[in-house]
């Protein structure tokens, strides 16, 4: 059994994410998460709120709120629309918990101890009309890489080239809008990552596993340019963890907050602290993930992200570990993702254009969203959801193999052969070759998702769906019952615990489908099908069985004709 550390991306707290955050992330981890819990591994996955910065300050004005309490507000909104997608995270934790505060102090404090934090005076853009400094989102405007109008002060979204505010052209507030801004001297923390360059590049060099996406990000900003630059780290904000050297003052930051992107990924590390609070456990329980004095030395640590976050976690959050010169478990891999976009287009939380995540709940089930979500997953390429792609997706491959096998299974045993599991005949050479067809099959599923190949996974998965209904097909026991009953019998028991075997297989992609169909089984044995031949008998002859209502049912075309009108930002 191998101990995996998992973590997600974390969300913003400004708002409800869209389908794209999800797949970006969220998602594909918890589909790891659940298929490394299947294979009986010991898992922690972690995700939290990311509730300091820019975004939560204006966010929270906007909604005419205390920060602090629309951060709760909205932090517990996302924990319930993550449920609500099933995904299992250990701990779903806030930035803005004192176990942050207090990992941040410390590792700002034993950065600054072992030479890697410099104070530098700079000009930061100050805002005449707000009568404040703006630092990075606070300030948008033109690109000076590639053009684009409403870039930030801290990275442009279109090109992804990280930039400083004074960088824009054209700036403007986004508090008020004005353009009544000058440039004032301020002095800032800066954390020396041009130091720990060589560091750095030596450790992406070693991940020769990597995907060829994070790999690629990683070097760009490594070497493009004038390389890896040295980053600012504290800012002129209300809102955020207190400038601190450990839990000492530091001279000469009094009023400032660290920046976000320093505080945000320490928080992978605060969230197993709080796990660890929340469980009323000590301190060994959360450093077993983290420290590799502590036992996290045979710990495997999986990331997810969408590939805008890959600098700041191939770069700036390992220059943070290392340069702590402390035994804090760095990443192992790094799955990272494209651009999911919607219908020809981009999401737009301004123009009301695309599914959100609430959304998406309020009109269908949480595996419908999920399936096609990850079996179309922008691995390699950005990819574009459509709602004739959603709905094909869905009606073949959930409503008419998954589905369609499991009602015509289990209302024919009921029909013709009772409420049990039938005894029936022996094997022949097609019940044979089918068992060699799923071994295969099943050892291609296991591969793509040991290696998080998350389409071909899918793809995979469905490979195995279709299998069954190909044997069903060609068997016919609804023919044989009329000659040979005890033949169709060995056939319908063979297909009853095909159903609890792919409910197995399935949870990691549908659990709540995954559910029914155990349940259904009576069954509550969610042992991987490593000895298949065992798995297809689990269910003996006399055991009882249910006709589960429909898994899916099928998306019509004035359901689709409706949402594509209702999401597409056109007012009708």
């Amino acid at each position: 059994m191998a101990r995996i550390l998992i973590t997600s991306a974390i969300p913003y707290i400004n708002g409800i994410k869209h389908l794209g955050n999800l797949v970006g992330s969220q998602l594909p981890a918890d589909l790891y998460a659940r298929y490394c819990r299947g294979r009986g591994h010991e898992v922690m996955f972690l995700c939290a709120t990311d509730e300091h910065g820019t975004p939560a300050e204006l966010a929270a004005a906007k909604a005419g709120q205390p920060v602090d309490q629309f951060c709760a507000e909205m932090h517990a909104v996302q924990k319930g629309i993550a449920e609500g997608f099933r995904l299992s995270f250990d701990h779903f934790g806030r930035s803005s918990s004192q176990r942050n505060h207090r990992l941040t102090q410390h590792f700002a404090g034993a950065l600054a101890a072992n030479g890697f934090i410099e104070e530098v005076s700079e000009k930061q853009v100050f805002s005449v009309t707000d009568n404040r400094f703006l630092p990075d989102r606070y300030i948008t405007g033109t690109c000076p890489n590639c053009g684009y109008e409403s870039a930030r002060g801290d990275q442009c979204e279109n090109c992804t080239k990280q930039l400083d505010p004074t960088d824009l052209i054209n700036p403007r507030s986004a508090i008020s809008g004005s353009t009544d801004l000058e440039v004032r001297e301020t002095t800032h923390l800066y954390l020396r990552q041009r130091s720990l360059r060589d560091e750095i590049a030596a450790w992406i060099d070693s991940k020769t596993d990597w995907p060829v996406l994070t790999t690629s990000i990683a070097k760009k900003w490594l070497n493009d340019g004038d390389g890896l630059q040295d980053r600012g780290i504290t800012r002129d904000l209300f809102w955020g963890v207190p400038v601190k050297k450990g839990d000492q003052p530091w001279p000469g930051m009094e009023g400032k907050v660290f920046y976000v992107w320093f505080d945000a990924p320490i928080e992978y590390i605060a969230c197993a602290a709080e796990w660890a609070d929340a469980h009323g456990l000590g301190e060994a329980a959360w450093e077993r993930w983290w420290r590799t004095d502590k036992g996290a030395d045979d710990v495997r640590y999986v990331q997810f992200m969408g590939k805008d976050n890959v600098p700041f976690h191939t770069l700036s959050f390992p220059a943070t570990i290392m340069g702590s010169r402390e035994p804090w478990k760095l990443v192992d891999y790094i799955k990272s993702f494209n651009y999911l976009n919607y219908d020809g287009g981009q999401f737009s939380t301004s123009q009301g254009r695309g599914v959100f995540m609430d959304q998406a709940l309020s009109i269908l089930p949480a595996d419908y969203w999920r399936w096609w979500l990850l079996s179309h997953a922008p691995e390699n390429s950005d990819s574009e959801f459509t709602w004739e792609n959603f709905q094909t997706s869905v009606n073949k491959d959930l409503a008419d193999v998954l589905g369609n096998l499991v009602s015509r299974v289990t209302k024919f045993a009921k029909s013709k052969l009772g409420d049990t599991v039938p005894a029936g005949g022996s094997m022949g050479a097609r019940e044979a070759q089918l068992m060699a067809d799923l071994a295969t099959g099943l050892a291609a599923y296991e591969a793509c998702m040991e290696a998080m190949e998350v389409r071909k996974a899918a793809a995979e998965l469905r490979a195995l769906w279709v299998l069954g209904n190909e044997y069903l097909q060609s068997a016919a026991p609804w023919t044989v019952v009329k000659t040979d009953p005890d033949q169709a019998a060995a056939m319908i028991r063979l297909a009853l615990n095909l159903i609890r075997v792919f409910a197995v297989l399935s949870r990691p992609f549908i659990p709540d489908a995954a559910a029914v169909m155990m349940a259904a089984m009576r069954s509550d044995d969610w042992s991987w099908p490593t000895d298949l031949a065992a798995a297809m008998q689990a269910l003996p002859a006399g055991h009882g069985f249910d006709v589960p209502e429909n898994l899916f049912r099928k998306i019509t075309d004035e359901e689709r004709a409706d949402w594509q009108q209702r999401f597409s930002g056109v007012r009708a």
